[in-house]
C-alpha cells in the first residue's frame, strides 16, 4: 500500500528531492500529499554567532520592549540577557520541580509589557500526589531584580508520579487569551487521559491572563473542562500563533509520528488513539493505526522524529526570503528546521545548521534576526543571519 501511495503521488506532480532523513520507523501512508517528506527547499546560507553563553539548560525566551531577553532555565532561574551579559536570576519565583523533564519552562510577554511589567510562564510544579505542569504570572521590578505579585493562573489535575511529558509553552493570542499547552506524562496509564475531558492531560487550555475562563471556550455548557480548547495531544513544546492569528502547535511523537497541528476548538487530535509512530519497543500505539474518523489529521509529521522544541513563524525581514515560513527547534538530530506552507498545507521542508545541538526555543525579532536557544548544561543564545 505504501509504495502504491508513493507511485501515485509521484504520478500527479513531477519528482522532487525530499529532505534526507533516514528510514521511517512505522509503515504508514500520509493521509494526504505532503503531509510527510515533503520536497526539499532551496538550502539558505546563513550564519551564526554567540549572543550569550554560560546559561544551564535554557528553555523560553522573551523579547522585551528595550531589546533585553528574559530567559528561562530549566533548573528554576530566570534571567535578563543583554548587551552586558547575563544578570543574576530574577528572585521572588516559585519553587519549581526539576527531576527528570521537569524545571522552569516557557516564558512570555504581552505587547503592554513597558506599561504593567507583567510576566507569565509555565513551570513543573510538585504538589502533594506528584507533580503537574503549572502557569504563573508576576510583575518584574524596575530593576529587574525581583518578581512581585506572583500566583499560578493555572494549574494541571490530576497530579501525576511520572516528572515527564510536562508540555509546556505559553502564548497569547490576538484577542489576549493565554493558550497553555500541556503534556500527559508518558505512562502508559497517564497517557490515556489524554482523550479525558475531566482532565488538562495532553491538553490545549484557553484561559484569560489572569486564568479565568473565556465564555466561548468549546466546553462551556457541555460535558468537559471549561477551560479545555482541544486534546488528544501527546506532548506539546512547541506553540505560536501563526499568519491570520490562528494558533499552531507542535508535538513529539513516540519511535516517529512527532506532529504540527493547528487545533481547533473541541476537536480531538487523536492520541493515544492514533499515530503516525509506534511506540519506543517497535509495538502499536493504540489501535495500530493512523486514521480514524472523529480524530484529526496533522497538518504535518516526521518519521523518523525531529523532537521539536519551540518554533516562530518569520517575518520575512533581515535578508530572508521567509515570510510566514515556520522555523522550528529540533532537539535530535538538532538543529533548526523551516517549513513552507501553500495553501495551508506543507510545500517544502529546509534543516539547517544540523551542527549546532539541541535548539530548545526559536525567536524571531523584529529586524528578522532569528534567535536559538541552545539546550545544554553550557548553554546558551544563538543569533542567526543569512551568510555575508
Amino acid at each position: 500500500m505504501r509504495g502504491l501511495a508513493l507511485i501515485l503521488m509521484s504520478l500527479a506532480a513531477p519528482l522532487a528531492a525530499q529532505v534526507e532523513q533516514g528510514r521511517p520507523n512505522a509503515d504508514f501512508d500520509p493521509a494526504f500529499r505532503a503531509q510527510t517528506r515533503a520536497p526539499a527547499l532551496e538550502t539558505t546560507p546563513v550564519q551564526a554567532g554567540w549572543l550569550a553563553r554560560g546559561l544551564e539548560h535554557p528553555w523560553g525566551i522573551a523579547v522585551l520592549p528595550d531589546g533585553r531577553l528574559l530567559i528561562t532555565e530549566r533548573p528554576g532561574r530566570m534571567r535578563l540577557v543583554g548587551p552586558e551579559g547575563a544578570s543574576a536570576p530574577v528572585s521572588g519565583l516559585p519553587d519549581v520541580d526539576a527531576r527528570r523533564q521537569g524545571g522552569l519552562l516557557d516564558v512570555a510577554v504581552r505587547e503592554d509589557f513597558a506599561q504593567t511589567r507583567r510576566v507569565w510562564w509555565t513551570y513543573a510544579k510538585r504538589v502533594t500526589g506528584g507533580t503537574v505542569t503549572a502557569a504563573a504570572t508576576g510583575v518584574l521590578s524596575d530593576d529587574g531584580s525581583r518578581m512581585g505579585d506572583v500566583r499560578d493562573i493555572f494549574v494541571q489535575e490530576p497530579p501525576s508520579r511520572n516528572p515527564m511529558h510536562y508540555g509546556s509553552r505559553i502564548v497569547f493570542g490576538d484577542d489576549g487569551m493565554a493558550h497553555i499547552t500541556t503534556g500527559e506524562h508518558f505512562s502508559r496509564d497517564d497517557r490515556q487521559l489524554a482523550q479525558d475531558l475531566e482532565t488538562t492531560y495532553g491538553k490545549v487550555l484557553r484561559v484569560t491572563p489572569e486564568g479565568e475562563v473565556p465564555p466561548d471556550n468549546p466546553f462551556v455548557g457541555r460535558d468537559g473542562l471549561d477551560t479545555i480548547w482541544s486534546y488528544g495531544h501527546r506532548n506539546m513544546q512547541g506553540a505560536a500563533m501563526g499568519p491570520r492569528g490562528r494558533l499552531w502547535t507542535i508535538e513529539h511523537g513516540p519511535a516517529g509520528g512527532d506532529e504540527l497541528n493547528r487545533p481547533l476548538p473541541g476537536r480531538n487530535y487523536g492520541w493515544p488513539v492514533i499515530s503516525y509512530g509506534v511506540n519506543y519497543n517497535g509495538s502499536d500505539v493504540g489501535s495500530g493505526r493512523a486514521v480514524r474518523e472523529g480524530m484529526e489529521q496533522p497538518v504535518y509529521y516526521w518519521d523518523p522524529v525531529i523532537a521539536p522544541g519551540g518554533m516562530m513563524f518569520h517575518n520575512g525581514r533581515g535578508g530572508f526570503d521567509w515570510e510566514d515560513d515556520l522555523l522550528i527547534g529540533s532537539l535530535n538530530p538538532g538543529g533548526l528546521v523551516r517549513l513552507r506552507f501553500a495553501q495551508g498545507r506543507v510545500a517544502g521542508e529546509e534543516r539547517l545548521l544540523p551542527e549546532i545541538g539541541r535548539v530548545r526555543d526559536v525567536e524571531v525579532l523584529d529586524d528578522g534576526t532569528v534567535l536559538l536557544l541552545i539546550d545544554a548544561a553550557d548553554g546558551g543564545i544563538l543569533r542567526v543571519r543569512p551568510a555575508g
